[in-house]
Formats: C-alpha cells, structure tokens, sequence
C-alpha cells in the first residue's frame, strides 16, 4: 500500500511539471470562461434571471470543467506519442496508479476554475458571497471528476489530432445540455428527461443549489449528487480498463 502511493504521489507531481509547462492551455482554460461569465452577465442579467450571477457563476464554473476534458486527453495522449508511458509499463506500476496520477494532477486546476469564477462573480454580485459559496466550491471538485475520467479515457484511447474532436462532444453536452444558457421548462417532455438522467443539468444544478439553497434535500441535493458520481464511477472504470488494455498491447 505505501509502495502504490508512493508511485501515484511520485506520477502526480511529474504530471504536475507537465501541465506547468503549457501556460498557454492553463490560460485558454480561465480566461475564456472568465471572459463569458463577464460578458454575459453585463448583456443578460437584466433581461432573464438565467444569466444573474447566482445562476451563471456555478453554470460557468462547471461549463469550464468541461475543457477539464479535453486537456487530460490531451495530457495522456501527448504521454503516448512521445513513449513516456511505454518506458513506464515495465514499472510495477498499476493502471489505477497512473489513472489516480492523472487526476490528483488536474484537480487543483479545477480548484483554480471554481475559487476565480466564484470570487469574480461575488466581485460583481455581491449577495454571491454566502454560506453556500464554500459548499458549491467543494462538491465543485466532485463534478470536476467526471470530466477529468472522461478525459483520462478519451485520452487513453485517441491520439492527439482526435482529442479534440471526441472532446468537443463532453464540451458541447455540458453546453447544451446543461441548461445554463436557457430555461428548460419550455423544452419538450423527453428532452428534459434525457438531461434529467445524463450528468450535465445534474453537476450544474448540484452546484447552483447550493447557492440557492437546498429546499428538499433529496431531489436538491441527493438524486444530482447520485447520478453524477454514478457517471464518474464508470467512466474511472472504462478508464482503468482501456489504459490497461494499452499496457497489454504494448
């Protein structure tokens, strides 16, 4: 046991230079929800309550977890061209030791996402600043495990030139699908139960509900907290298991 998490902690540090060594992603990847989340607010808050800040600020939060997905595949894939995980494979190394490597590595930058929107926005929005800031920031990081799975998986089984393209469907999902750009009450019977059961509405109403405040705690708190760690599960699982088929291959 102290040997796999000697590894793990000994891979996240090394992914930790990686990711240190593209300032231009790590920018991309604040600047751009930054950017959104000011310019929409300014343009829409007066006209719906779907762009107050109370509601954008967590959209934007998750939105930009989103990209969480496209920069891990992106890791691990850029890993695979230049032979860094070939040389690794005859370690004693486990696939959920690199796996865990990976995403110990990316949550701080998801820590990094969710602390800036937030305190811009309370900057801007005031009433922001409340007892559910901290909360929402928190199970921030458990939504950012969906995202960061997704890409561990993308990225384990795509080369780099189409990480972008089968990134672009988590991206555009958490975009359309979430609900943050428009009220879902006048959208039809089936399509609101497809964003009910899939993980984008979930992981952006857990956080906004905590701004908001938990009325009922089960269908609040609960049910969006199950089914997003439900989806983080299996994509940690499909993960493990094409990273270990790619160490059998090699």
């Amino acid at each position: 046991m102290t040997r796999s998490f000697s590894r793990i902690q000994t891979l996240t540090k090394r992914n930790i230079k990686e990711i240190i060594r593209d300032p231009l992603s790590l920018v991309f990847m604040l600047a751009l929800p930054l950017f959104m989340e000011i310019l929409f607010y300014l343009i829409f808050h007066k006209l719906t309550a779907q762009f107050e800040m109370r509601y954008l600020a967590p959209g934007i939060v998750v939105f930009s977890q989103s990209f969480l997905t496209l920069f891990t595949g992106l890791l691990i894939s850029m890993d695979r061209k230049t032979s860094f995980l070939t040389r690794l494979y005859v370690s004693e190394a486990k696939p959920s030791e690199f796996i865990f490597g990976y995403a110990l590595s990316v949550i701080p930058l998801a820590l990094i996402q969710a602390v800036l929107f937030f305190l811009v926005g309370g900057i801007i929005d005031t009433s922001l600043f409340g007892a559910g800031i901290i909360p929402a920031i928190l199970l921030s990081l458990v939504s950012s495990l969906f995202f960061i799975a997704s890409g561990i998986l993308i990225g384990s089984l795509c080369n780099e030139k189409s990480i972008g393209g089968v990134s672009s469907i988590i991206i555009t999902g958490q975009s359309v699908l979430s609900g943050m750009w428009f009220p879902v009450e006048g959208l039809s019977p089936t399509v609101t139960t497809v964003m009910k059961v899939l993980p984008f509405k979930n992981a952006t109403m857990l956080i906004q509900n905590m701004i908001l405040g938990v009325s009922d705690v089960f269908s609040d708190f609960l049910v969006p907290s199950l089914i997003v760690l439900g989806y983080t599960v299996i994509m940690f699982i499909l993960a493990i298991l094409a990273f270990r088929s790619k160490m059998i291959e090699k």
